[in-house]
This record gives C-alpha cells, structure tokens and sequence, in this order.
C-alpha cells in the first residue's frame, strides 16, 4: 500500500518531503525535475540525508561525505553500506512512495557480507550478520560463508583468520545471546583482515592413478614430502586422497602424523590449525574438504622444527630425550590398551607433568599409559597441567611470556580433541613434546601465582578488573570464588565472553576462551580444576584488558542503526 508523503506543490516548493514507510524514515527529493524517494538515514552513522545535498541524481551525507545513488539507494563509498530506495509515483498533486517489490532481503544481506569480506568494511560485516539472524538465518551459515570465503581469497592458505572464525562458531552456544552476532562479527572481521591484499587460491588437480593408490602409499607419501618441504608434491598427493570416497579418515592420520614427525611444530600453531580446519568440516561438511584441508599445507611444509633451537637441546637435550621415549612409548602403548577404565587420576597425572625433571615428567606419562590411561584422558591431563602454567602465571614474568604459556595451552588443547576423534600413535608421540613444551615453561611459575583460594565472588565485581591493569590475580580470584560459593558456571562462561568480545581481541585471545570453555566442560560439573581453568582464563583477559574497543562498537552502532535508534541528534 503506498504512503502518501505530500503534495507535488510542496515537493517542488520545498525540494524535500519526509515521510515514513513502515517504521523506516523516508525523503523524497526533487531534483532534475522528478521525484526520487530513498531511506531518510544514512546507512553508515544514522545521519538524517534530508540535511545532505542533492545533485546530478546523487545525495551527499554531511556527516562523512558518503554519497548514495537515489535511484537505488547503492553507494558510491562502500565504507558506508547501501541505503534503501523506493517507488515514487505521482497521482495528481499527491506523491506516493511504497517499498520495492520482488527485493530478496536475504540475497541481499548474503551479497553485502561478501563485500565486507571483501573490502574488510566491519560495519558491513555488522550489518549483515544482524539483518541475516534476524531473517532466521542459523549461524551456522553465516559461519559456512565465511570458511569458504577464507578458503578461497588467501593463496598462502589456513590462517590466524579462519581459526577465529571456527573458535568463535565453536563457542556460541556458551555465550549470551546478545553476544552472538557480536562473536560472528569478530570472526569475520577477522577473516577479512587475514585475506586482504591476497591473492586467490588456485587448488590442485588430483592425479589419475586409475584406482591403484592405497591410503598408506599416499599418506608416506605426504610426509615425505613435508618432511622435504615440498609444498606443492604435498598437497597434490592429498588432494588426490580426498578425491577418494571413504579416504577421510586415513587423511586425518596422515596430516595429523606429518604435524608430529617433528616436536611442537612451529611453537604449536600448525596442530592448532590443523584441527581447526577439521573441525570446520562440523560446518561446511565433509564434501568440502577438498576446498579446506589443503588450505593448510604449505603453512605444515613451511613450520618451524623445535627441535631445531637451542631452547630444546640445552641445558637439557630434549630431543634426545624425544628419541629415546619412542620405544618405550609403543610399549606403553600396547601394555595399557587392554586395561583402558583402570586409570582414573587425570588431575593427578596433570600435576605430574609440572615437574622440575624432564625425565620424571616423560616417566609420568610412560606410566599413566601403562597403567591404562586412554587417549582422551591423556590428553586433559596434558590441558589442565598446561592451563595450570597460565593460572599460576606470575604478574612479575615479561607481559610477552603471557603467549608463552598460551601456546603450550592451546596447542594441547588441539592435541586432546584430535585424540578424541581420532586416536592415533602417532597424535599420542605428540603428548611427549607437549608434555615437554610445558616442562619448557616451568620457569614462568618460579615463583608460582598462588592459585585463588576465594570462596565467593560477586560476578559485577570482574567489570571492574577490565577498566583498570593489573587487576590479574583479583580476577582469579573472583571467578574462582564464584564457582565455589555455587555461582552458574554457564553464567561465568558468557560473562568472560562478554568481556572477550567487546576489546579490540588479539588472535591469541581468541585461542585461549575456546580452548578454556572447551576444557573446563571435559571436567565433571563442579570439579576444582574446571574452578582453575576458569580462573587461568579471567587472569588472562584481565592481564590483556582493557583496549580501544572499536569493534564492539561498530556492531553496537549497526545494532541501533537496525532498530530505527537515532545515533544523530540536533542540539
């Protein structure tokens, strides 16, 4: 039904009406001797375009000087988003303005998220995501366009970008639902940051084998060739294994195999990536595959080796070390299958692998193997003890060793959810150097954060310690108070989301709130190590907060844009 905005004698008179559609504000201008009619609010800081200049068919925004087509409503500066344009007709002396019909919403907003992906326009990103939730689009999708935009728009492959954009998919359930779109926004944005001034990726033909490849042949295949640092022989080997139906699982061995042939490879980022991208597969499914695994081989081919610094072969010779614990691994291994339930002290065996001595820290492994402990349980074991660096991290370190003990943490993190897929031998050698790589950091405990001994907290009382510095060891405290004295630990969780999403994040922070929340649910409800990993996890943010902030507010400023909020008012 159209709405009448006024008289084509007051049109012409005053060269501007107002009206409204709906609840969206409308102008209609004169110019050129027609009518034209476009949304009444400048899409990008809500400026009213009634007050910005009209000519040769464009309207100028006084605020920032963006310009719109008044036919459409398009932009001519992408910074600011399209606004919206509409039918004008004339009937005798009224003017009727109405919406345009046949407009897909939906393919709109899908279009716009591209090219905020595309330009890196986070208010665009903002807007998109909040317009497709609200047209009852899943996350999920949101999460699925833009895995396989950041697949596709960065030749160099898996990076810092799409493992936000999984962490941030992988922890929405825990966080409060006004926080949602907010976390789609960071991920994004991030993939944009990661993709920009790249080129496209141009992914490999499988070869013709004529069926006669077996999975093993293949997958020493690829490890050689990472081994040799031969990035394309790599990937065009596995891209003939995913052409293979039913090959996905001996591809997840051998890419996981080839991350561990060498210890904690480069410093525990290429396991984190690696089980991110299959961990995407939750989303984009496994027919895609193709388009995502491969993203991460050069980055694995390129890796640094640890064993190739002296921080792993002086004073102690860990690599040696590494060596001599194979044999005695696959023993382990072997003795302890049949007797997987028997094991019960993971905690315990945490607390084990923060020894002082390399040797006692492998020894406890060895055994806990032995004795029956089983690939999840192994790898919580090595979780906790490397979240228990980060909660008994003492303010007085270098503030740069915070991603120290984070490495170790989410690298570890990595390594227990890909044991609980996939359990290989391979994956449990990968204990052995994490189990290393937290010994390496023992220093950062010396002397050891005493752990929070609170009995209560008061939740109001952490948004105190993200205004100020320093306020590291009270946010510990308070949130292990919290949980002690009865508090929600899913209201815990969203509150330090929260506080996560609205800084200006660093990718690490990204690493560390997924890995904690994934952690702490491995843990029995009202377990004390889920209490400490927790607690790590506010010390954290309060050690990184607070910041600028601008990201939050982009999407706070596109939330009231949405809701028809006037961010311009007059004085």
């Amino acid at each position: 039904m159209p709405t009448r905005a006024g008289s084509l004698e007051e049109l012409r008179k005053e060269g501007r009406l107002l009206t409204k559609v709906g609840a969206l504000p409308v102008v209609v201008f004169w110019d050129e001797d027609r009518a034209w009619a476009i949304e009444d609010r400048c899409p990008h800081m809500g400026f009213p375009l009634h007050q910005g200049t009209v000519e040769s068919g464009l309207v100028t925004c006084h605020w920032h000087h963006a310009r719109f087509d008044l036919v459409t409503g398009c932009t001519l500066d992408p910074f600011a988003d399209d606004a919206r344009g509409f039918e004008v007709t004339v009937d005798g002396d009224d003017v009727l303005v109405e919406a345009r019909r046949g407009d897909d919403p939906v393919a709109h907003l899908y279009q716009r998220l591209d090219d905020g992906l595309e330009m890196g326009l986070s208010l665009v990103l903002a807007k998109s995501v909040l317009g497709l939730l609200e047209a009852g689009i899943a996350p999920e999708e949101i999460v699925r366009r833009g895995i396989a935009f950041g697949t596709r728009y960065r030749d160099s492959g898996w990076g810092a970008g799409l493992t936000v954009l999984v962490a941030m998919a992988n922890v929405l359930p825990s966080l409060d639902p006004h926080d949602r779109a907010l976390a789609l926004v960071h991920g994004l944005a991030f993939v944009a940051r990661d993709t920009r001034n790249h080129a496209p990726r141009f992914p490999m033909r499988p070869f013709d084998h004529d069926g006669d490849l077996e999975p093993k042949r293949l997958a020493s295949w690829y490890r050689r060739f990472i081994e040799t640092r031969s990035g394309d022989a790599a990937e065009l080997v596995l891209t003939t294994a995913l052409a293979e139906p039913g090959f996905i699982g001996e591809v997840e061995r051998m890419m996981f195999a080839a991350v561990t042939d060498h210890v904690f490879v480069d410093g525990g980022h290429t396991i984190d990536f690696t089980n991110k991208a299959f961990e995407s597969l939750g989303y984009v499914g496994q027919k895609a595959a193709a388009d995502v695994l491969p993203t991460l081989v050069r980055q694995t081919a390129a890796a640094s080796w640890s064993e190739q610094t002296g921080t792993w072969r002086h004073p102690h010779d860990l690599a040696e070390l590494i060596a001599r614990t194979q044999p005695r691994l696959d023993t382990a291994m072997l003795a302890g299958m049949t007797k997987h339930g028997a094991f019960t002290d993971v905690a315990g065996l945490a607390w084990q692998l923060l020894d002082d001595d390399p040797e006692r820290v492998i020894d406890a492994l060895i055994e806990a193997m032995t004795t029956g402990a089983d690939p999840r349980q192994l790898g919580r074991a090595l979780a906790y003890a490397a979240a228990l660096r980060i909660t008994r991290f003492h303010v007085q370190n270098d503030f740069g060793d915070w991603d120290t003990v984070h490495h170790a943490f989410t690298a570890a993190h990595a390594l227990h959810a890909a044991l609980a897929r996939i359990p290989t031998s391979q994956l449990l050698r990968g204990l052995v150097h994490g189990a290393l790589r937290v010994y390496l950091d023992r220093f950062l405990n010396v002397p050891a954060a005493r752990l929070p001994d609170a009995q209560s907290g008061d939740l109001a009382d952490l948004d105190e310690c993200w205004e100020i510095q320093g306020a590291v060891d009270r946010a510990g405290n308070i949130a292990a108070g919290y949980l002690r004295g009865g508090g929600d630990p899913e209201q815990l969780i969203a509150a330090l989301g929260h506080a996560l999403l609205r800084e200006d994040v660093e990718f690490h922070w990204y690493q560390v709130f997924e890995a904690a929340v994934a952690e702490f649910h491995a843990w029995p409800a009202g377990s004390e190590e889920g209490v400490l990993i927790l607690a790590g996890l506010a010390r954290f943010l309060a050690a990184h907060t607070p910041t600028r902030r601008e990201l939050s507010r982009v999407v706070d400023i596109a939330t009231r844009l949405r809701r028809g909020e006037e961010l311009f008012l007059e004085a």
